[in-house]
């Protein structure tokens, strides 16, 4: 059962992203058209909410099947020169649904990358005629105006809204059935996530006229790359909020007074972090055995703070590289291929190396 883990989207790797055949394919044609519903109630781990959305829409599950591995590539990113690294759903499921069980930073940010992940795959695909059920935005359309003018609505503008509008229904319909801390803390961070994707909304113009002169101009709102998403979600990570239910059980209050009440656009937790130093299933932690670490580094990935103290070993190694290379006019770069000698550094592993669990 994969019930331990929040929302559809921790199932879904399984069986849209790995297991995927291309949409061209008669497999996901008669899946998609002809038996959505077998399809749908084959997923583990979904609510009734969700397979009647999955049924409803299952043409959106291969989208939400790429967000699901744009947001796992981005989280990765993100967390690469930390000791929990978010790499824990390649080597175990189970691994990163203890990390989602505990209130903590690291869960935040899952919850609200996740969230956008899946914002911005469907909204994708409405620009790109993949679903049935939207397209462009058809709001901008006739005439409009920006500082620089008047303009037209033309193109293909990004949907948003309706990215938003049914991703919040399939990624909070889990959330929904539970009145508890942990599902007010989820949904605010879910919205956290969403709204980041639309705060990186951009204007798109191209200029038409006498020499591209921009006298007329054509405009249509489209996304930015999904890194700026995680750059900012990153920021909020670091930010966090750590909360307290009210007294009457519907929503949260600073821990420390001494900081400010969180926004809608905030990430929020509850309950400090583990330092994920060794391994240990109960808090999903991984440990830091092994990992490569940067010996002149005096940040997050510095040996010292990487391998908790426990020291490294080195191995030097050969590795081709791109040397010596030159531009030629016009139009290419020639680089000559040379062998590097480097050294690595990685975390030894603690006198005890084995699992630690409390059960």
């Amino acid at each position: 059962s994969m019930n331990f883990l929040p929302g559809i989207w921790w199932s879904l790797p399984l069986v849209l992203v790995w297991a995927t055949p291309p949409v061209t394919s008669s497999w996901w044609y008669m899946g998609a058209v002809g038996s959505s519903r077998v399809m749908c109630d084959n997923v583990p781990g979904l609510v009734s909410r969700q397979r009647q959305l999955c049924r409803r829409h299952p043409e959106a599950m291969l989208s939400i099947g790429r967000g699901v591995a744009a947001w796992t590539a981005e989280c990765q990113h993100q967390f690469r020169r930390h000791r929990w690294d978010c790499n824990a759903l390649e080597r175990g499921q189970r691994l990163l649904g203890r990390v989602l069980l505990r209130s903590s930073r690291e869960s935040a940010f899952v919850h609200a990358i996740s969230s956008a992940g899946v914002v911005f795959a469907i909204t994708r695909a409405c620009s790109q005629g993949e679903l049935k059920s939207c397209s462009c935005d058809p709001k901008k359309k006739g005439s409009a105006k920006d500082s620089k003018g008047h303009f037209d609505w033309g193109g293909c503008s990004d949907n948003i809204d309706y990215g938003i509008k049914l991703a919040r229904a399939f990624v909070d319909a889990k959330e929904r059935r539970g009145k508890d801390a942990r599902a007010l803390m989820n949904l605010h961070n879910n919205r956290a996530g969403r709204k980041a994707v639309k705060r990186f909304l951009k204007q798109e113009c191209k200029c038409h006229g006498v020499s591209g002169s921009c006298t007329l101009r054509t405009c249509w709102l489209a996304m930015a790359d999904f890194r700026k998403t995680g750059d900012y979600l990153w920021k909020k990570y670091n930010g966090a909020i750590q909360v307290v239910m009210n007294q009457d059980g519907t929503g949260f209050t600073v821990a420390n007074k001494k900081f400010k009440k969180p926004t809608k656009n905030d990430l929020v937790y509850f309950e400090s972090s583990p330092d994920y130093c060794i391994r240990d299933r109960d808090v999903g932690s991984l440990g830091t055995a092994g990992r490569v670490c940067n010996q002149t580094s005096r940040g997050m990935d510095s040996c010292e703070v990487m391998c908790c103290g426990r020291g490294y070993d080195t191995s030097r190694v050969s590795r081709m590289t791109k040397c010596e290379c030159k531009f030629h006019w016009c139009c290419a770069v020639r680089c000559q291929d040379c062998l590097e000698v480097v050294d690595i550094h990685t975390c030894k592993a603690p006198k005890s190396a084995g699992w630690i669990s409390r059960t």
